[in-house]
């Protein structure tokens, strides 16, 4: 739990997710309550190296790089399935992916240089993006109302293109944020962003060792962040998302963990740290995480090939732990 005794807890590990053997029946009570997290079973489907997240609704889709293919743990029909391998969907290299309020799936492919847009149960809608709207499309966020699609372009070292496409719902191009630099409102090497419940749109500016924050029409807000080893800091910032009450998470491959920040960029807390043995909070490569509508918190750890999930507890539940300790 963390933070850890005396101070009253506020996240508990709940389970991981690696394979098709850590789903089966789940009750109302709890969505992982029945989780599976070790069998004797082989897996039949398991994850190569996962790199993002998003989750909404007990759906998980986790990207997969070597795999070039979407997982889908989809909780509330206790399976797990895989998407993009064929037809108009094929997918080359997957990278960031996103949710929508209808249960759409939204993934950049980096490789062939597409936002891809498929249902919930995985079959293709449609693509947008190509190479004369993006240069290296590593990440894709979407408004609450669904309206809006943002994807990150990192353009990469030899490329001006440091900046976030916008696009309309059904994929046209309606406007840009930023270009390379180290002004506000301007990137180096972006590579992840969120859409907060108030339609802030917050972008992972990597290069820059900072998260800067927009409005939904690209309006400069503010920013936070900076290189370094201290808490709030950051060091090799790989993903990024906010919760339903708009406080921000960073995970970083140098830390070893994620921090959280309050929308003003106020360190709240980090959970997780370095370790060589595969156990809850310990992280070798963080990538990509997520927070779904129950304040859950997913961690794609590509090392140990795993997704984290980390459950928020309510004041009580951490009142009532914190007195059993």
């Amino acid at each position: 739990m963390w933070p850890s005794p005396p101070d009253i807890p506020r996240f508990m590990y709940e389970t991981t997710l690696r394979s098709d053997l850590d789903i089966k029946e789940v009750t109302a009570e709890s969505m992982f309550q029945d989780v599976v997290t070790k069998g004797e079973k082989s897996p039949s489907m398991e994850m190569v190296k996962p790199y993002d997240v998003a989750a909404r609704e007990g759906r998980i889709i986790v990207s997969d790089t070597v795999a070039r293919v979407v997982y889908l743990f989809d909780i509330p029909r206790r399976s797990m399935f895989y998407f993009g391998r064929r037809g108009k969907g094929q997918l080359k290299k997957p990278v960031g992916v996103a949710i929508d309020k209808d249960l759409n799936y939204y993934v950049a492919d980096v490789s062939a240089r597409d936002v891809v847009v498929f249902d919930m149960i995985g079959h293709f809608k449609r693509k947008f993006g190509g190479s004369k709207d993006l240069t290296k499309p590593t990440d894709v966020a979407v408004s609450p109302d669904g309206e809006r699609v943002y994807v990150v372009d990192t353009g990469g070292v030899a490329s001006l293109n440091h900046r976030v496409v916008i696009y309309d719902k059904e994929g046209n191009k309606i406007g840009v944020i930023g270009e390379r630099g180290a002004e506000d409102g301007k990137f180096n090497l972006p590579t992840q962003a969120a859409v907060g419940p108030d339609g802030t749109l917050y972008v992972l500016d990597a290069g820059n060792f900072r998260v800067q924050a927009f409005d939904g029409d690209g309006k400069f807000l503010r920013s936070w962040g900076g290189v370094g080893p201290s808490f709030g800091q950051l060091a090799r910032p790989r993903g990024l998302s906010v919760d339903s009450e708009g406080n921000i998470y960073v995970t970083d491959a140098a830390f070893r963990n994620f921090q959280i920040f309050d929308k003003d960029g106020q360190l709240l807390l980090f959970i997780g740290g370095k370790g060589l043995e595969d156990k809850p909070g310990v992280y070798l490569l963080p990538a990509g995480i997520a927070v779904d509508e129950t304040n859950r918190v997913y961690v794609v750890d590509q090392f140990f090939k795993k997704v984290e999930v980390i459950r928020r507890l309510s004041d009580e539940e951490g009142r009532k732990l914190s007195k059993r300790k």
